[in-house]
């Protein structure tokens, strides 16, 4: 039997069912439904408020393929397409998250970075999402800065962070 964290099982998979963030859930709509996306979003807050859910969410919104395989950008991810299971599963190959935690030196943004250079494999945009980004170290983040200011057109950073006054 294999166990898995309540906070896991029940980890939001849509707009509608994120819950205390209308705010943000607003925005990044009124962004999906305009098509009129940044190419990097900053998402701050203490640990357990959603920063990841969002980034997740966020993805397949981009990604989403629809449940007849012609969609588009939407706010609402259909959640049974290929990429929308593949998001929530763990194994998109175009979507990325990296904890800046534990992988905060030079060498793993710099192996971040040679993947942003490739089109998207799957989806219409690969998504890199650096979790707890204030813990890298200043030279991750000047290796990180010429891509992150001009980024590919395919390419969409979400940075997340506890401590915004650091980053």
């Amino acid at each position: 039997m294999s166990y898995l964290v309540l906070a896991r099982k029940y980890r939001p998979k849509t707009f509608s069912q994120m819950v205390g963030q209308g705010h943000v859930v607003q925005a990044l709509s009124n962004a999906l439904t305009r098509q009129r996306l940044h190419h990097a979003y900053l998402f701050t807050g203490t640990r357990g408020v959603g920063k990841t859910t969002v980034a997740r969410i966020l993805a397949k919104s981009l990604n989403c393929q629809g449940a007849d395989g012609h969609g588009g950008i939407t706010a609402t991810p259909c959640g049974v397409c290929q990429a929308c299971v593949d998001i929530d599963g763990g194994r998109f190959i175009d979507y990325t998250e990296l904890d800046a935690a534990s992988n905060r030196g030079v060498d793993e943004v710099q192996s971040l970075l040679e993947q942003a250079v490739y089109k998207p494999v799957q989806g219409r945009f690969k998504v890199f999402m650096i979790d707890e980004v204030h813990m890298l170290t200043g030279h991750a983040f000047n290796a990180m800065l010429k891509t992150l200011e001009e980024p590919p057109e395919y390419l969409k950073f979400v940075l997340a962070t506890t401590d915004p006054q650091k980053v």
